[in-house]
């Protein structure tokens, strides 16, 4: 059975000063532990979790036991790690499909933590493989007939949009402006994701948001790997305000530019809001702060609470219709082998106005039954907002002191801000289904330490992410990857071609990046103190 230490009371009790007493007859000096700074509560004191074995990214946060949510929590976890099946009889991990990514969340994030770098065939099926396939046009944009996060799977009587087993990685040596040499003659080595998909792999046809219809060799296509999923209710907790004043700021210091369909001018251009009457959409706005892409706002309505639905395709209540495009209903409707089949697992669907509306009309309805309850949804999401994050580790030690120095210098920090403070933490959900703010844990008034800004800067990457800009990615507890999720390797930045801390610096370093300048500092650095740097990231 798994344990939930919260060791809170390992900061109030156990690392207090041990002094001599009456009760200590001859005198001996008893052992004095030193107090931890705060730093190595990179959650603060409602969001760490003192665990450094394989199950640190699994832990509850210290909001969950103060709410008594622990049952909650438990069981939104299950949710969280067992498979989903395409049960039609109301079982808790019924209604998997017509299509869907993965069948459970567990296949992503492997021990909670980032997706695990794939060699050669994309396993789909394969515990670990977080990627998510980008498919877009050359104006960046999602193709059309395909959902953004693109579909593999499908339940019977129908078919997946595009055939895993057919999708192939490649991965190809790079070199870079300094011939992956450091100054002082040490080498390292790059390595990118190519991704192909034949033509015969695509059930649909492939069409742009303009209506075009592109060959397979006209789209581009990414992977982006998941995220470690822990700490996210702190990150939820930073107030928009505080948040708007990192762009500002920023914006006011002119290192390099921002994101101008996010923020110019001291002002918001775009935010996120949820308008989709059938979601209980508020249409209120929040900045974006989740994902690669920044594509979501509070994480009530973003994050978990979109991905237990559109990587299974299982609805809800506020959720009462499939992920689903108009182009794959049409094919599909119009399929004589899905035809042939659909009233033998539909039986309930069939009407008079023939077999070909009667699948459009199942595919693309927006008053499905409810599959997933408001109970286990909100289980769910008290699992998720209730995540703790891993101490730091070492932080007194020499080594790990000089890398933070020198992680400071090089001016990392700028993009990967070390620490910020939560708001009051009154959450918002823009879909309108957590509105009574005692729901799920709440994180007031934290001093938490996840070194990012939660802004989106270029590094101009080789087979760069698509639109070139990325979020800056916390670093808290990725140095304890290995541990939780079984990889061979560090797996870092948002494709996981970084295969340790090295390689995901240098490939900061490309000459248009906005980290450049870090970059060659850091290269310039002895062999010692690169290391020292690498111990410290690992430390966070």
């Amino acid at each position: 059975m798994k344990s939930y230490p919260f060791l809170l009371a390992f900061a109030t009790a156990a690392l207090c000063v041990a002094g001599c007493t009456d009760d200590n007859p001859d005198d001996t000096p008893r052992p004095v532990t030193p107090q931890l700074s705060e730093e190595y509560y990179t959650g603060g004191q409602l969001g760490t979790a003192f665990n450094t074995t394989s199950s640190a990214f699994e832990q509850p946060s210290a909001a969950v036991e103060n709410a008594g949510m622990e049952a909650s929590f438990k069981n939104g976890e299950a949710l969280f790690e067992k498979i989903f099946t395409p049960a039609s009889d109301g079982s808790v991990r019924g209604g998997l499909g017509p299509l869907y990514i993965r069948t459970s969340c567990m296949h992503c994030h492997p021990g909670y933590g980032h997706g695990k770098r794939q060699e050669g065939r994309f396993n789909a099926t394969e515990i670990g493989n977080g990627y998510l396939l980008v498919i877009y046009d050359d104006n960046d944009n999602y193709i059309a007939s395909l959902t953004g996060m693109p579909q593999l799977f499908a339940v019977e009587p129908f078919k997946a949009p595009i055939d895993p087993s057919k999708i192939k990685i490649t991965w190809k040596p790079y070199t870079d402006s300094w011939n992956n040499t450091f100054e002082d003659g040490t080498t390292y080595e790059l390595i990118y994701p190519e991704v192909t998909i034949p033509a015969d792999a695509y059930y649909v046809d492939l069409i742009t948001t303009d209506g075009r219809t592109l060959s397979p060799d006209q789209v581009n296509i990414r992977l982006e790997s998941t995220i470690g999923i822990y700490g996210t209710g702190l990150l939820d907790a930073i107030t928009d305000e505080d948040l708007k004043a990192q762009y500002a700021k920023q914006e006011k210091d002119n290192y390099f530019a921002l994101n101008p369909k996010i923020f110019q001018n001291g002002e918001w251009v775009s935010q996120y809001s949820n308008n989709r009457p059938s979601d209980g959409g508020t249409g209120e706005k929040h900045p974006y702060r989740f994902t690669y892409a920044l594509s979501r706002g509070p994480l009530q309505d973003a994050a978990g609470s979109n991905a237990i639905w559109n990587i299974t395709n299982v609805t809800r209540s506020n959720r009462r219709y499939h992920y689903m495009t108009k182009a794959y209903a049409e094919k599909a409707s119009k399929d004589p082998e899905v035809q042939a089949r659909f009233y033998d697992f539909f039986p309930d669907r069939k009407t008079d106005a023939g077999v070909e509306q009667d699948i459009y009309n199942y595919l693309m309805a927006t008053d499905l039954p409810v599959e997933m309850s408001d109970e286990y949804f909100t289980d769910l999401m008290v699992w998720h907002r209730g995540l703790a994050v891993p101490a730091a580790r070492n932080l007194d030690d020499a080594t790990v002191q000089r890398g933070k120095q020198l992680f400071t210098e090089m001016g990392c920090t700028y993009c990967h801000r070390p620490t910020w403070t939560t708001g009051d933490d009154h959450y918002t959900d823009p879909s309108g289904f957590f509105t009574r703010g005692t729901e799920l844990p709440r994180y007031p008034q934290q001093k938490i330490w996840p070194y990012t800004d939660l802004v989106q800067h270029r590094l101009h990457m080789q087979n760069d992410i698509r639109t070139g800009w990325c979020r800056t990615t916390p670093l808290w507890g990725r140095g304890l990857h290995q541990k939780c999720t079984g990889s061979f390797e560090s797996d870092r930045l948002h494709d996981c071609r970084a295969r340790n801390v090295i390689e995901a610096i240098m490939w900061h370093g490309a000459p248009e990046s906005d980290a450049r300048w870090s970059v060659e500092k850091f290269r310039k650095l002895s062999k010692e103190d690169r290391e020292a740097v690498v111990k410290f990231i690992d430390a966070i």
